[in-house]
């Protein structure tokens, strides 16, 4: 028996390197999974890796920044598997440029991606737990939204903003059992971070930089982030609330 045996989780961005890593970890341990992507075919591949494993895992398509898409996906879940006791808010996408080269159509699609989706997603699966008076949120935001990252305004600020958010979630829900905790990757050898490197004039030369920053000498792995993800969601972490934890590889160390 698993740490999440009987319980049923929600992953955003599930197809994703990430995302398929966490849904992996839960699904381990014991999680019915419902993997959440506006990409189906990498949701499935993600679902179908896992059963293959014997796990149970679910592949849904749901575009985050679509509330009409968000509410289908859950009733989806909550009418197949049950109500939702982990929802791990991970979807996310960037534009890697100094500000005063984006555009506002740029911080429309980064703020609809990396915050109204989380914002859509919160909105829908809370009330289910506040129902049931338990529940555990793990929000994926950023190191960029603790101590900034040039060439990602938008996108630290909105991660800033959803650490404020999960914070005060975690006030407001504290009395229904409801956790609700931060996991802020460092640089993670993800789409993302290949995206990133597209933008430097020499992607060899930033990755060497980052490596030679980060104290344990190494880019992040997709697989470095579910313990701490998995650690906030289950009951191990049932005094935890309002934290977020930096999975960084000692890049930053701000308390």
């Amino acid at each position: 028996m698993g740490r999440f045996a009987g319980r049923v989780a929600v992953v955003t961005g599930g197809g994703g390197g990430i995302g398929g890593a966490t849904c992996a970890r839960l699904a381990s341990e014991g999680a019915q999974v419902a993997v959440f992507d506006r990409d189906l075919q990498s949701a499935q591949r993600v679902a179908e890796r896992i059963v293959a494993s014997g796990g149970q895992a679910h592949a849904l398509q749901c575009d985050i920044t679509d509330r009409a898409s968000v509410d289908a996906a859950v009733s989806q879940v909550t009418s197949r598997l049950g109500g939702i006791d982990v929802l791990v808010n991970n979807a996310g996408w960037d534009v890697f440029l100094p500000f005063t080269k984006t555009v506002p159509e740029q911080w429309e699609r980064l703020i609809a991606v990396n915050l109204t989706g989380a914002l859509h997603m919160h909105h829908a699966v809370l009330p289910g737990m506040v129902e049931r008076k338990a529940g555990r949120i793990v929000n994926i935001a950023s190191d960029a939204a603790r101590v900034g990252s040039s060439g990602e305004a938008v996108y630290a600020a909105c991660k800033g903003g959803l650490v404020a958010l999960s914070k005060t979630l975690a006030r407001e829900h504290a009395r229904h059992n409801i956790t609700v905790n931060v996991v802020c990757p460092g640089p993670t050898d993800t789409a993302l971070f290949a995206d990133y490197k597209k933008g430097a004039g020499n992607p060899e030369k930033l990755e060497e930089a980052f490596r030679r920053s980060i104290p344990l000498g190494r880019i992040g792995q997709p697989e470095d982030l579910p313990g701490a993800i998995a650690f906030f969601a289950s009951d191990d972490a049932a005094y935890v609330t309002g934290q977020v934890l930096s999975v960084s590889g000692g890049l930053t160390m701000a308390g």
